[in-house]
């Protein structure tokens, strides 16, 4: 498979002097095409700070990010564009805007990239009725659940059509049977739309669908795993 993103000798640091804390401690990272990853690790291991390097999110202290062959230059390219054209991201406590329809927290989304009128809003409602939520589009976040604010979270990152998608934690929030719907969604994406998805969760039953887990510690990558080895 083709590599999509790299992160070389990545590292960043919080704070300065005697009270800097490193997050992320020189990791190599390479992302195949196509690929379902999972980030695991306990919490403060660093894995929020490693996909928000490598989604443009954040500036490194150190090291580089490469989006399908490119360097990434944090202080001259337009990470916001870069953001909106190339990624999509998805939160643990769904960062949806409270007082937009879900119809419309989809859009939003595809007007900050210049994308408006009916054609835009089509693709939304298409997006909305394949994460299984046709009948919610007129409801605000407070009328949908967990698992469907969830589902609109993952509709608003494909509304650009990105080559990857990095979804923090995005079951924490969610019980058990939501949990395992959100995955079965994230599958069919991937399938659907060729769409590289990397998961930062600390669930265990998540791995057991990726082709690759990662395991994080203070800040680096202890351990690395296939889907054959991740499965045992």
């Amino acid at each position: 498979m083709a590599e999509i993103v790299r992160g070389v000798n990545l590292t960043k640091r919080f704070g300065e002097g005697e009270a800097a804390v490193t997050a992320v401690d020189h990791v190599d990272i390479s992302i195949e095409e196509g690929e379902l990853l999972v980030i695991t690790g306990d919490s403060g291991s660093g894995k929020t700070t490693l996909i928000s390097l490598l989604g443009c999110i954040l500036r490194p202290t150190e090291g580089e990010v490469w989006i399908e062959g490119k360097r990434i230059d944090p202080y001259k390219d337009d990470l916001a564009r870069i953001r909106r054209e190339k990624v999509g991201f998805v939160f643990q406590n769904f960062n949806l805007i409270p007082y937009l329809t879900a119809l419309e927290n989809v859009l939003v989304a595809m007007e900050l990239a210049g994308r408006r009128g009916p054609e835009a809003e089509r693709r939304a409602k298409e997006l909305l009725e394949r994460v299984g939520l046709g009948h919610r589009l007129n409801h605000r976040p407070s009328q949908l659940s967990g698992g469907e604010k969830q589902r609109v979270s993952f509709a608003r990152a494909l509304a650009n059509q990105p080559r990857i998608i990095f979804a923090d934690e995005p079951t924490a929030n969610l019980d058990s049977r939501q949990s395992a719907n959100i995955m079965e969604l994230v599958k069919e994406l991937r399938r659907e739309h060729g769409v590289t998805i990397v998961i930062v969760s600390h669930q265990v039953e998540l791995q057991k669908d990726a082709d690759r887990v990662i395991r994080m510690k203070d800040g680096r990558i202890v351990e690395e795993k296939r889907r054959s080895e991740a499965s045992r």
